[in-house]
């Protein structure tokens, strides 16, 4: 791939993810993601076959490019594994910040419009997801075995409701469009998660 084809590929996931996180993918047109990347429909049409193929390929876009971010985020820095946990949660709110669709997730989004009527983009969005939260679950895992190590709950299934509530946080502060909606649940997850470890015997 030439560096000019490869350019205008990137511009095309870029546009796609700003305009589905503000319009949702439904409402997203081709034209709409071709402007916003200043290119051609000849372009779009040489990269993808149909929007269907640049929602999965923007899946696995923001997938590799939100991993490296956290990857590279300070929580990582922490020796206390449970640290790194509650630093994730902090980071995780530290984040929202801006409008709406400079925080809200393109995943949420898209599953929840699509994940009925379009497999290849649930599909992408479940790897997105569930790979974030396998991440995740390392830490809480090595948490658990110094902090609970016979707590009756599983460390993929904790970060799995991480996801749950940070997508749900992104969901009520929508219909309210309001960012403090959002903040307020991130913070009741990282108390619920500080209980978990304060009472090393519970359920999660």
């Amino acid at each position: 791939m030439s560096e000019a084809t490869h350019e205008s590929k990137q511009r095309l996931l870029d546009a796609a993810l700003a305009v589905i996180r503000a319009k949702g993918y439904s409402a997203a047109r081709v034209d709409d993601i071709c402007d916003a990347a200043g290119l051609t429909k000849g372009s779009f049409f040489h990269h993808f076959k149909n929007k269907e193929e640049l929602a999965v390929a923007a899946a696995e876009y923001w997938a590799c490019t939100t991993g490296q971010f956290f990857a590279s985020a300070p929580y990582h820095d922490a020796a206390d594994p449970l640290d790194r946990v509650l630093g994730y949660i902090d980071f995780r709110y530290a984040i929202i910040q801006g409008d709406l669709p400079d925080y809200t997730c393109l995943i949420g989004t898209m599953v929840q419009e699509q994940y009925d009527s379009n497999p290849a983009i649930r599909e992408a969005c479940e790897r997105c997801i569930y790979g974030h939260a396998a991440e995740v679950a390392k830490d809480i895992d090595l948490a658990k075995a110094r902090y609970a190590p016979d707590a009756d709950w599983n460390a993929m299934d904790l970060a799995v409701h991480s996801q749950a509530v940070i997508q749900g946080a992104f969901i009520v502060a929508k219909a309210r469009l309001s960012m403090d909606v959002a903040l307020a649940s991130v913070t009741h997850l990282r108390r619920y998660i500080e209980f978990l470890f304060s009472h090393p015997k519970g359920k999660a």
